[in-house]
């Protein structure tokens, strides 16, 4: 395959993008100027397995050769630096400390009633419900009879964009870590996943690797969703 998927992400910037394996980098950094408004000259471009990866996979360094030469695979992630935060637009639509804040102390917000405690409070919404009226959480049972091993399903990806395709192969609770309640085990169609199933030495599901991932049920749509196609002629379309 001559093209790659991957995630472009910089301090104003978190898209989907296709470009060709033959682009040189010099050729990249100008594509991603358009992306992320940061001027080619002052990108760093590094490449991660995951999002939140600080140690990056290569660093794209040489401007001369081309994006297949650091051997970029679909479903990896290229963060951009900005070397000269103060030559472009970088990061300014999503740096607040210069904003003035309004602040309310806790009895001022209390006394106030335009706030959503004080509308949840006169419509006995969330935790100011009757207990008799609260609705006691899905067990597993209930979520793997609407969500059965096997279906295939669409998961909305932690940006609450992307979404990702795959197929269900555990629904149940875990012993990782403190995160109690019913989990969806996913084994993606491309290598969006975290895992091949198993996790800190237990194994829930079959995989391969960088395939597995689990999340909460509210992340998983189940349907007839077939493999995507790749769509080879939009080159930058963002997803």
């Amino acid at each position: 395959m001559s093209t790659v998927n991957v995630f472009v992400i910089s301090p104003d910037v978190h898209a989907e993008k296709r470009y060709d394996l033959h682009t040189t980098i010099a050729q990249l950094k100008s594509k991603l100027e358009l992306v992320t408004g940061i001027p080619a000259r002052s990108q760093v471009l590094t490449v991660h397995r995951t999002d939140d990866d600080d140690q990056p996979l290569a660093t794209l360094s040489e401007d001369d050769r081309p994006l297949g030469y650091y051997s970029v695979v679909s479903g990896q992630f290229i963060k951009v630096q900005d070397t000269n935060p103060s030559a472009s637009m970088s990061g300014r639509f999503t740096d607040v400390s210069q904003v003035e804040k309004f602040e309310l102390t806790k009895e001022e917000y209390e006394k106030r009633q335009d706030t959503v405690k004080a509308y949840k409070e006169k419509h006995k919404m969330g935790r100011f419900a009757p207990k008799s009226e609260e609705t006691a959480a899905p067990s597993a049972d209930d979520i793997a009879s609407q969500m059965p091993i096997g279906s295939r399903c669409e998961v909305v990806a932690d940006n609450g964009v992307t979404k990702h395709r795959g197929t269900i192969r555990f629904v149940g609770e875990t012993e990782f870590g403190n995160k109690t309640g019913v989990w969806i085990g996913v084994e993606y169609d491309d290598h969006y996943g975290k895992n091949d199933g198993s996790v800190e030495g237990k194994r829930y599901f079959t995989c391969p690797p960088n395939k597995g991932a689990f999340v909460r049920p509210k992340r998983v749509t189940v349907g007839d969703f077939p493999p995507e196609e790749l769509n080879l002629d939009d080159e930058d379309e963002e997803l």
